[in-house]
């Protein structure tokens, strides 16, 4: 069982830990730059009180704590949107990339069902959830101790494992696009435009007459403020995003079952 998802998952522990190291060095540089940012007696909050409601939604915290300073460069940002972006565009080439190259022929010779490579491909994405959300809050804590500020660990680590949910929601975008194209690129650009155009149409209907709209996001169930800032945990959110991810995979199941394999 799972010989799929450890062959899988060993082709991205490098790319993990150079994505976790990264994620590390820029949490690093936020974190140090955050003391001359508050000394710099810039009233940021009243800055960002004139920029227009789309643009304010986007930010959406208090610059002037370490939590809200990191919520939005960090985590709205870095997680929420490039690492969400990341998950998609390799959910994208799962399927489609051997596909593609001819490599999935070989692997429906033998004796194991589409439901499984599809299910097994996509728990390979666990690699690098797993390894950022368990190393990078102990670099954020540390690093925040480091330049003598304060962040509630427990906030912290709720941060990371809330977002769960969310990043396996990203892949799943782009697992549904790699079982339906052959081509690993119009997959993997696809699963990039839907992240970023869905956190974009979550920001600009905040408060508008579209609001509604803004639920097909992710980002409307997962909010890095609410819970670095106010220490609110939306535990309902994290189920509905969890049972979004279950439904992307059971569609990309069920549609790569009955198509044909060109």
């Amino acid at each position: 069982m799972f010989e799929i998802t450890r062959y899988e998952s060993r082709k991205r522990v490098r790319g993990a830990y150079l994505m976790t190291v990264g994620f590390i060095l820029l949490a690093g540089l936020y974190i140090g730059l955050y003391p001359s940012f508050a000394e710099s007696g810039v009233e940021f909050e009243t800055y960002i009180e004139n920029l227009p409601e789309s643009v304010r939604n986007v930010f959406g915290a208090e610059l002037s704590t370490i939590e809200g300073f990191l919520a939005v460069e960090l985590y709205q940002f870095l997680w929420l949107l490039l690492f969400g972006i990341y998950l998609a565009y390799s959910g994208g080439g799962l399927v489609a990339a051997d596909v593609e190259r001819g490599r999935l022929d070989l692997l429906l010779a033998t004796p194991v069902s589409r439901a499984r490579i599809v299910a097994e491909k996509y728990l390979s994405l666990l690699v690098p959830i797993v390894l950022a959300n368990l190393v990078l809050p102990l670099a954020v804590w540390g690093g925040v101790r480091i330049v003598d500020e304060t962040i509630s660990a427990a906030d912290l680590f709720a941060v990371h494992l809330l977002s769960v949910p969310y990043l396996l929601v990203c892949a799943g975008l782009g697992l549904v696009l790699s079982v339906t194209f052959d081509r690993a690129d119009i997959a993997q650009r696809g699963g990039i435009a839907a992240v970023f155009g869905l956190f974009l149409v979550d920001a600009v209907t905040v408060d508008t007459d579209y609001e509604w709209l803004g639920t097909l996001s992710p980002t409307r169930y997962y909010d890095p403020g609410d819970v670095l800032i106010e220490g609110t945990y939306d535990v309902t959110g994290a189920l509905v995003l969890l049972a979004a991810a279950l439904l992307l995979l059971l569609v990309s199941v069920i549609y790569f079952q009955r198509r044909d394999i060109n």
